[in-house]
């Protein structure tokens, strides 16, 4: 699993003109899975993400977590980020998980995020044609795979 996660002042995901999903500060967690993916993934990947202390402090350095700031999560699931382009310029997709496998994980994902945060979870849809949009704060963005754990 990777998610690639941005610290935000506000993001929303759009789906069809209508806002399907939407936070102030928190984070936008762009989150793709692949066919070897599994709950011990999710379960590390997930603490690792409401546990990133990325949010400024009184002095200014990045030392608060999500919850010390009371920020929200907007999920937005994302197969691309496993394309492989090792290969001409059109990318592969081939280690992204098909539908069957990655629904699950994905909804298994928010209903962690939201143990974790004690907040629901905003997000988008699975497969959905989406307009993500977003204001990162700082900017920070950090990436985490969850293959590269040990």
């Amino acid at each position: 699993m990777i998610a690639v996660v941005q610290r935000v002042s506000e993001a929303s995901v759009t789906i069809d003109g209508s806002i399907s999903g939407q936070i102030n500060t928190g984070l936008l967690v762009l989150l793709g899975i692949t066919h070897l993916d599994t709950a011990e993934d999710l379960e590390w990947l997930g603490k690792k993400i409401t546990g990133l202390r990325i949010f400024s402090d009184q002095e200014g350095k990045m030392n608060l977590d999500l919850k010390s700031v009371d920020g929200d999560i907007l999920l937005v699931s994302q197969f691309t980020l496993h394309a492989s382009t090792k290969k001409g310029n059109r990318p592969s997709f081939i280690e992204a998980a098909r539908p069957e496998v990655a629904i699950p994980l994905y909804e298994q994902m928010i209903t962690f995020l939201q143990e974790q945060t004690g907040k629901p979870i905003q997000c988008g849809k699975f497969g959905a044609d989406m307009k993500v949009a977003l204001l990162n704060d700082g900017p920070v963005t950090i990436v985490i795979d969850s293959k590269n754990r040990i």
